[in-house]
């Protein structure tokens, strides 16, 4: 038997591992649920984890230089619609995506998955490209944060820290940014701060016509396995990848469970007809053949943002045994 450390957020599509109710097939897993910027961190610098939840973006930076320990498998285990990550201050004319234009925007990490989709939303689908902003980087709610990976920006873009001691969501409570863009609704925007809202208030439905124009349903992060670990124990990802989408699938059925809910809301099974009236059954996709549309666009959009030194393809970012699994 394997003993194996996986690092995971505490999630609905992962806790049946979590708890035991699905193994991966010879493994003894020691789950440690961590938030994801900690387990990013500690992946990405110490490769603490035999297996892990991994920023997408960092991943693809990192395997686009050689430098990543990990290798992914597709097991898709955070994916988000961005709009609702552009915070703005409403006394600075700002009432669509246009007028970000020239304006100081503040972020947690510019390579960070969420803001990678979102500057390429923002430049497809509404004309303002990355140079035309003034990028400010740092903690969100705790000074001092930097870029988990290296960075080498082209000139035209503007990105430079904010004082030190400094927060992102202080700086745009106190009128010192213009705009917040984070994974994270910032404190300022929780307590209501005066003239701090989204940009786009009613961002579900300029979410959803987004996935009707584009069909995609934005990834932010799988899950590696160590190289190493895979050499030695090559059956791996593949009983990694069955055991992901086996926890997926238990998540899915208890989204539709109605004698007695698994979720505190009403309407659960509702908003998941919904969902999958507009995005199909398995609108959670796992596979890199069911989400090649993501996988390259975000590729592409990494090179094009001046983050991955090439235009990483998909042999490279997956196991070989995790592009095709066998079915009864």
């Amino acid at each position: 038997m394997l003993s194996v450390t996986l690092s995971c957020g505490n999630y609905d599509r992962t806790r049946a591992i979590m708890d035991g109710r699905v193994r991966i097939e010879g493994c003894e897993i020691n789950y440690i649920p961590l938030e994801p910027e900690e387990a990013f961190f500690r992946a990405a610098r110490y490769e603490e984890f035999d297996i892990a939840e991994l920023s997408f973006n960092s991943y693809i930076l990192q395997t686009s230089r050689g430098e990543s320990r990990y290798i992914g498998i597709p097991a898709f285990v955070s994916r988000c619609f961005r709009h609702s990550m552009i915070y703005v201050r409403t006394d600075r004319g700002i009432r669509e995506p246009a007028d970000l234009k020239g304006k100081l925007v503040g972020v947690p990490e510019y390579q960070m998955t969420a803001l990678v989709w979102m500057r390429g939303a923002l430049e497809e689908q509404y004309g303002v490209k990355p140079s035309d902003i003034h990028w400010r980087s740092g903690g969100q709610e705790q000074p001092g944060r930097q870029e988990r990976a290296r960075i080498n920006l082209p000139k035209d873009i503007d990105l430079q820290p904010i004082p030190a001691g400094q927060t992102l969501s202080a700086m745009l409570a106190e009128g010192k940014l213009d705009a917040v863009m984070t994974a994270r609704a910032p404190s300022c925007f929780h307590n209501e701060a005066p003239n701090v809202d989204r940009l786009f208030p009613n961002h579900r439905d300029v979410e959803k016509d987004y996935y009707r124009k584009t069909g995609l349903y934005p990834i932010m992060h799988l899950i590696g396995i160590k190289k190493s670990l895979v050499e030695r124990n090559p059956w791996l990802p593949a009983s990694a990848l069955k055991a992901f989408a086996q926890a997926k699938a238990a998540a899915m059925y208890d989204l539709r469970t109605l004698a007695a809910p698994n979720l505190m809301l009403p309407w659960t099974e509702a908003e998941t007809l919904e969902t999958m009236t507009l995005m199909g059954k398995d609108f959670w996709r796992y596979g890199v053949k069911e989400n090649m549309a993501e996988i390259e666009t975000l590729a592409r959009y990494s090179h094009a943002q001046g983050l991955a030194e090439r235009i990483v393809p998909a042999t490279e970012l997956f196991a070989a045994s995790t592009f095709e699994v066998s079915r009864i």
